[in-house]
């Protein structure tokens, strides 16, 4: 009788202990995946902030131009909402699937805003112009690098929530699988080439 109540009491224990390591787990794991967020928060709100500049540089070249400057001002200040939304909460589907429109309809902008700019020889020249563009450029890598880096804890994460016996710990406490963030259609397409 002794040996049954120790055993029983023994294998309470080890569940115990086994459900509050996977727990602890899966909330360093979440908290993993929003950190890497504030990555891609930190090198958005640097990008966002740099689109203003050089509207501001381009306008007196382009004058007659002011549509385009209005959309990715427009774009702009869109995506940089949907950033704080979603930095409120990551790895929500809808606000990431709504920061991902909202970026990729900035980049369709600043895309037609770099196509006028190649037009006026001056202005493609200017030393202001050139660094601005170095600039989101670089900072276009980072936004790329950090993405994976968000993608990658946000399997791992989904991976823990959804792994026996992790799945049951999780789904007692709560944890739901996080949303990736995707780059925009534009950057997924393969360029079509014609000759």
């Amino acid at each position: 009788m002794l040996g049954t109540i120790t055993v029983v009491f023994a294998v309470i224990i080890i569940l115990v202990v086994l459900g509050v390591l996977i727990y602890n787990k899966l909330i360093a794991s979440r908290n993993a995946y929003k950190n890497a967020f504030s990555q891609i928060d930190v090198q958005l709100t640097r990008r966002y902030d740099l689109i203003p500049n050089l509207v501001e540089s381009v306008k007196a070249y382009l004058k007659h131009e002011n549509e385009t400057l209005n959309q990715v001002t427009q774009a702009r200040n869109i995506a940089a909402g949907d950033l704080k939304n979603a930095a409120a909460s990551p790895g929500d589907a809808a606000l990431m699937r709504q920061l991902g429109e909202a970026d990729s309809a900035l980049n369709a902008s600043l895309g037609r805003l770099m196509l006028v700019v190649e037009a006026y020889p001056d202005l493609k020249a200017n030393q202001t112009i050139m660094q601005f563009n170095e600039e989101l450029s670089s900072t276009e890598n980072r936004v790329a690098f950090a993405r994976q880096a968000y993608n990658d804890e946000v399997m791992t994460f989904n991976t823990l929530v959804q792994v026996f016996p992790n799945n049951i710990i999780a789904s007692l406490f709560g944890f739901t699988s996080a949303a990736f963030l995707e780059a925009g259609a534009e950057k997924r397409d393969a360029p079509k080439v014609q000759f």
